[in-house]
Order: structure tokens, then sequence, then C-alpha cells
């Protein structure tokens, strides 16, 4: 691609290809702004994964063409990412065609035993979770979120706003 001495042209591929990848990300994320790499929804996480995987392949590529393409689709992912979350801030019905709806898991200290089913989580699951969150007593846990994004958020203190829980589904 570079050089008929093949170590030369496989170091200078590593390096200028990632250089030129990272470049082009860079730059359709400064066009379409940081959101480009968010976590709010699945949709989101999905994307920034295949970006990722277009990005390796741009680097290992072994002829122009492969690194044009790779180049075209981490364009095309992001400016379609884009769209759909313009599309989602106008439309509430899209909203439930991209997104998943965040589970509750917990309430109060208190397992919520057929959202856990629903969501295949466990038990020992949402202990891991309230250990990482420096839980030291159940009863202070006002609530444990299975987010959109797979994440799960737990939430302690003293009292719980209800705001805090809009668009959690409570029951399943």
């Amino acid at each position: 691609m570079f050089t008929d001495i093949t170590a030369l042209d496989v170091l200078l591929r590593g390096i200028l290809l990632s250089a030129i990848g990272l470049a082009w990300v860079v730059i359709c994320v400064r066009l379409i702004g940081l959101r480009a790499f968010s976590k709010m929804t699945s949709f989101d996480f999905v994307t920034t994964i295949a970006v990722g995987s277009l990005l390796a392949g741009c680097v290992q590529a072994t002829n122009w063409s492969a690194v044009t393409q790779a180049l075209i689709a981490i364009s095309a992912l992001l400016g379609i990412q884009y769209l759909v979350s313009r599309t989602r801030t106008r439309r509430d019905d899209f909203e439930g065609v991209i997104g998943n709806t965040p589970t509750l898991l917990m309430r109060d200290g208190k397992f919520h035993e057929a959202a856990l089913i629903h969501t295949r989580t466990t038990r020992s699951d949402i202990i891991a979770k309230l250990r990482e969150a420096n839980v030291l007593h159940v009863n202070d846990v006002r609530a444990v979120v299975l987010e959109s994004t797979g994440d799960i958020s737990v939430l302690h203190g003293e009292s719980l706003d209800d705001l805090v829980l809009d668009g959690v589904r409570v029951d399943v």
C-alpha cells in the first residue's frame, strides 16, 4: 500500500491509517456533536460499538478502497444516529420504537421479583451494584432501576422525588 518492504509497509499502514481513521472520527463527532458517543439509548450503544469496529477495519485495511468504505460507513452510522436522536426529541411515539423502557427492580429496600424475572436480573446482580454504589444498609435504598441502556442505577438516601422515576416501568 505504501512500500514494497513488508515490515515498513505494515508499520506505515498501522500508524498512518490509525491517524486517518481517528482524525475522521473526531471530525464527524465535531460536526454531529458529543451525543454521538452517548449511551442514552441502546441504539446509541450499538452505534458506538459499530463505529469502533469500523475504525478497527479502517486501520487494518490493505487497500484504499477498504479505507474509504470504512470512513464512509462511519459517517453514515453517525449520520443515522444523529437523525434518530433528532427524531426522538421531536416525536414521542418514535421513542417507543427505538428505546427500551427503564424498569424498577427494587423500591424502598424490597426486591420486585417479577421485574427481576422479566429482565433476567438476579438478586446477586443487584447486590453487587449496591456494593458499587457504597450502600451500607439495604433499607436506605430508595430505588434500583435497570436503565434503557442496560446500566443499573442505585438511588439511595433519605427520600426520593417521584420525578426521578418518571418514565420507569414499575409493574412488569
